[in-house]
């Protein structure tokens, strides 16, 4: 009987326990002092003045139609994100056809393209110079420094997310199930929606989560296009900006920390899913 060798465990780094030390020290200040820090700054100088303070801010009205602005403006661009993330990722995964990765190149375009840019871009297109912006405003139809405008330069600037998030699930996933459906006779819209939909239903609320976070905290292409007038096209972003141009800081900061709470919320949210349903995120989890 030959004998049993045990192998030692090996390490999972190789490095001296100093140095990973210093790599996990470095990482946690980088969090504090970028992160943390700035967040906490935001939500003692909106308590500056307490909470009553706080309620004032939130009682101007000018505050109030910012929330109600951005709040309506995250309700239409992300269902529209969805849908038009969902059939990109669906062409672009399930069909081979000429200019697939210009498809792609033009989804990841909004990334690579200044937000500010993408306002110009719009300006110049839709502004009372341009031809069509002329007969738009002609017709009381006005896209520039007004809500139509506000809508498109959100959707250009949050369109990668969900389609980005489905296109490595699909990929992974492939064709056969859909194959097999559609050949023991479902329809397309019965295949997607009993086999296409619940495999990448984690994928799509991730990516959900991270457009509507994008959306509600857009400036530089709302800043260009918005005009930034009060009441009526400014969002809380520009609302921020100007109430700190004017030295009302208590209001700034009472905004920007409602704008965080939002933001938190949507990663608590995300983070209860992911804890309820752990076991079907691990199953579908691309990473």
């Amino acid at each position: 009987m030959s004998d049993i060798v045990l192998s030692r465990p090996v390490p999972v780094t190789t490095e001296p326990p100093l140095i990973r030390t210093l790599l996990i020290g470095l990482s946690l200040a980088f969090v504090v002092l970028f992160l943390f820090a700035p967040l906490v700054t935001v939500f003692v100088e909106a308590l500056k003045q307490g909470w009553a303070g706080v309620i004032d801010a939130l009682r101007l009205p000018d505050a109030q139609a910012a929330i109600r602005m951005t709040l309506t403006i995250a309700a239409i661009a992300v269902p529209i994100n969805a849908i038009f993330g969902i059939a990109a990722a669906w062409a672009i995964t399930k069909f081979d056809f000429p200019g697939k990765a210009f498809l792609i190149t033009l989804i990841d375009l909004p990334f690579a393209v200044s937000p500010v840019v993408a306002g110009l871009m719009l300006v110049l297109l839709f502004g009372a110079n341009s031809t069509l912006g002329g007969w738009l405003i002609a017709n009381d139809m006005p896209i520039v420094f007004a809500f139509p405008g506000i809508i498109m330069a959100t959707l250009f600037v949050t369109f990668p997310f969900v389609a980005r998030e489905l296109i490595p699930v699909m990929i992974e996933q492939g064709r056969a199930e859909e194959e097999a459906a559609l050949t023991l006779g479902a329809s397309g819209w019965r295949t997607f929606f009993t086999v296409t939909l619940p495999n990448i239903r984690w994928a799509l609320l991730y990516g959900v989560l991270l457009c509507n976070a994008r959306a509600m905290g857009e400036f530089g292409a709302v800043a260009v296009v918005s005009g930034k007038i009060r009441g009526e096209t400014a969002t809380m972003p520009t609302m921020v900006e100007m109430f700190y141009n004017e030295y009302l800081a208590v209001a700034a900061f009472t905004l920007a920390a409602v704008l965080a709470m939002l933001a938190l919320l949507t990663l608590l949210l995300k983070s209860l899913l992911e804890w309820r349903h752990a076991d079907l995120l691990a199953a579908t989890r691309r990473h």
